[in-house]
């Protein structure tokens, strides 16, 4: 197959703990809006990397390790554009591989369904507003109390670990790690993150689909992501998803400043 033809993109954006610089390749051509997540699930490690190492020189580091698994019992929120690249990693897998991981999403389902929690879930991803934080908080403590570990997790391992949701990739905790075994008893202090790449991915497909700004909840993703395959055949100029969704993130760095501004002054 022929690779795809790209062009390199110099970016430089100023976040809270300090300024990327980095480069990146985008294909030029027409492709999927999955084509653009990983490119932003890079930018936001890179930030997140400038506020781990500016704790490490205070004596925080994070002590989340291989094999701790206490966070894949949490509800994953996913945007639009990851629940598809969700959707698209499962039919790349190799077809035993694949069997066990629907398994799980089906017995996950059943379950779900079974505790009444899968309405709830299901309703999150239709909304056509922001769902208030009372709302949201309800579903997650009714969800995390079931303790339920994520389909793709096997032996305590994430299976999709390189291609994981970047909620999971954003969520680094500095104190000590058996603290996490009850994250609702248990204060813990976590790495912020200058830039929450869902929120950034959801922005761009809101204004890509003319739709609201939606999450889907990790457990329904396959499911979702089936039920709009149709949505998930648009193709866009490479280099105008990246260029829109850039836009998206300078929004969200400026307003992140602008709320710590007020709160600074407040």
């Amino acid at each position: 197959m022929t690779p795809p033809i790209t062009e390199r993109f110099e970016i430089s954006l100023n976040t809270s703990v300090g300024q990327i610089t980095t480069a990146v390749d985008v294909p030029t051509g027409f492709v999927p809006i999955t084509s653009i997540v990983p490119l932003m699930r890079r930018l936001g490690e890179e930030a997140q990397a400038l506020d781990v190492a500016r704790l490490a020189e205070q004596g925080r580091v994070p002590s989340c390790q291989k094999g701790c698994a206490a966070c894949c019992r949490m509800l994953v929120p996913l945007s639009v554009p990851e629940a598809f690249a969700v959707h698209d990693w499962v039919r790349s897998r190799p077809a035993e591989q694949q069997g066990r991981i629907v398994a799980r999403f089906a017995e996950a389902k059943v379950r779900l369904l079974a505790k009444g929690v899968w309405q709830q879930l299901s309703e999150l991803c239709e909304v056509s507003d922001h769902t208030s934080d009372e709302v949201a908080d309800e579903v997650n403590h009714r969800y995390y109390a079931l303790r339920m570990a994520c389909p793709f997790l096997e032996e305590e391992a994430c299976t999709i670990y390189d291609e994981r949701p970047a909620a999971c990739r954003e969520l680094l905790v500095t104190s000590p790690a058996d603290q996490c075994d009850d994250l609702i008893a248990n204060p813990v202090e976590t790495v912020p993150t200058p830039m929450r790449i869902s929120t950034v991915l959801g922005l761009l497909w809101q204004d890509l689909s003319c739709s609201s700004t939606r999450l889907i909840p990790l457990p329904l993703a396959l499911d979702w992501a089936k039920s709009h395959a149709r949505d998930n055949d648009q193709m866009w100029r490479g280099t105008q998803l990246f260029d829109q969704a850039l836009d998206k993130a300078w929004r969200f760095l400026s307003q992140s400043f602008s709320d710590g501004d007020k709160a600074a002054g407040g």
